[in-house]
């Protein structure tokens, strides 16, 4: 199956627009400076089949509870997002105003609110000044439109803490009709497995029941966002949701098995979604806060394939490997030492590690032990801005990748004053 980059991110699917504007929600934009961005609307022609996966954090921001309940009969139209805000922690007047939200895009929109999902990113714990969204949603809706730039828009609106917009489109073929997907993400701080903290929004339009669509999403999710991790923080506002409103015209996919001879059409359109959320995980490893580089672990040989991603998320996490990685220190002993408390059994005695980048491969552990290597030419390799942990197994035939990133000064500088 050929799958094409094409340009357009979210507004590439044939009847999908999308806008932003700055309302004055982000508190460093109430004073003199550039206006960003900070409230966004993705909105589509038609009625879409929709499907998201949530935090799993115990602590669910309003925005989470709301698009939750709306997104329950698999029916969406529109989302409306802001950043600057989490609107979590905030109790009933959160929710007020969470609600609000969808209420007032579908005004503007002529939908109903129930069809509108709602996202918030930022400070946790401070009222969403509903106001400011009251007082710039017409001029939301003005900013919609159906191509790169209102793509970027929303994208930019969308941001907190990110230094790089995350997007992607891609082009298939489905019975002979081209069929687009286009995604934005946000995310680059508070991100570790079981739902990276993030908001990520596609759409697409393929035509696909919203049982399918769920199935699809919720699989893809596994593959990628959850095999990414960045400081071993849960957010409260993670949402990957996407929307599809069947404008591409051709056949509308009602099964996962094949209807005749090759490939059928679910599985063409599933390999295409999760080729868009593992790009974007990658990406989002990158734009990690503070990051400089990006760390690919891969664990292979493992028991099952399980066993390697709780292997591989455990070295990717550890706070030493990614300081080693920062520092470009061929410690492979940290790598060992993570696997050993990642809960998952493995023969220790047959453990080989190498580090891989542009600038070539070296072997520096085998069979659990020190094996002989140039440190100069390992120091080379970690040096390089994207970086791989390669560990091979003699336990079985599982295998999986984990996207992560080094630990530099600038997490800390970041986190110290978030808020202020």
């Amino acid at each position: 199956m050929m799958i094409k980059v094409i340009t357009g991110g979210v507004c590439a699917p044939e009847g999908f627009m999308a806008g932003g504007i700055h309302c004055g929600i982000k508190a460093s934009q109430r004073t003199a400076g550039p206006r960003k961005k900070d409230l966004a609307l993705i909105y589509s022609r038609n009625v879409c089949s929709a499907a998201a996966v949530f935090t799993n954090n115990r602590v669910k921001a309003a925005s989470v509870l709301v698009s939750r309940e709306n997104i329950k009969d698999g029916i969406l139209q529109a989302v409306i997002a802001n950043s600057g805000n989490a609107n979590a922690c905030t109790g009933a007047r959160g929710m007020k105003a969470a609600l609000r939200m969808a209420e007032l895009a579908a005004l503007e929109m002529s939908i109903s609110p129930s069809s509108v999902a709602v996202a918030s990113t930022g400070v946790i714990g401070v009222p969403l000044p509903i106001d400011k969204i009251e007082n710039s949603v017409s001029a939301l809706k003005a900013s919609l439109k159906g191509d790169e730039r209102g793509h970027s828009d929303a994208l930019e609106a969308i941001m907190t803490t990110d230094t790089r917009k995350k997007d992607i489109a891609v082009e298939i073929e489905i019975d002979g009709k081209a069929v687009r997907i286009g995604a934005m993400v946000k995310g680059s701080g508070m991100i570790h497995p079981d739902m990276a903290t993030m908001l990520c929004f596609i759409t697409t339009d393929a035509s696909i029941d919203s049982v399918l669509l769920d199935r699809a999403l919720r699989r893809a999710v596994k593959n990628s966002f959850n095999r990414l991790t960045v400081d071993g923080d849960t957010s409260t506002n993670d949402m990957v949701l996407i929307m599809a409103n069947g404008g591409a015209d051709s056949a509308r996919i009602v099964s996962v098995e094949s209807g005749g001879e090759g490939r059928n059409s679910y599985d063409i359109f599933y390999d295409a979604l999760e080729y868009v959320c593992v790009e974007l995980a990658r990406r989002t490893a990158r734009d990690g806060e503070g990051a400089a580089k990006l760390v690919t672990v891969t664990v292979s040989g493992a028991e099952s394939e399980d066993s390697a991603v709780s292997l591989a998320k455990s070295v990717a996490s550890s706070n030493l490997v990614k300081a080693a990685c920062f520092g470009a220190d061929a410690n492979w002993g940290r790598v060992l030492c993570a696997m050993g408390y990642a809960g998952t059994a493995f023969n220790s005695e047959k453990v080989n590690v190498s580090f891989k980048s542009g600038a070539g491969e070296i072997e520096v552990c085998s069979d659990g032990q020190a094996a002989a290597f140039d440190e100069a030419k390992a120091k080379e390799i970690l040096l390089q801005e994207e970086i791989e942990i390669l560990v091979k197994l003699q336990d079985g035939t599982g295998s999986a990748s984990v996207w992560g990133c080094d630990l530099t000064y600038d997490y800390v500088k970041i986190n110290g004053d978030y808020r202020s």
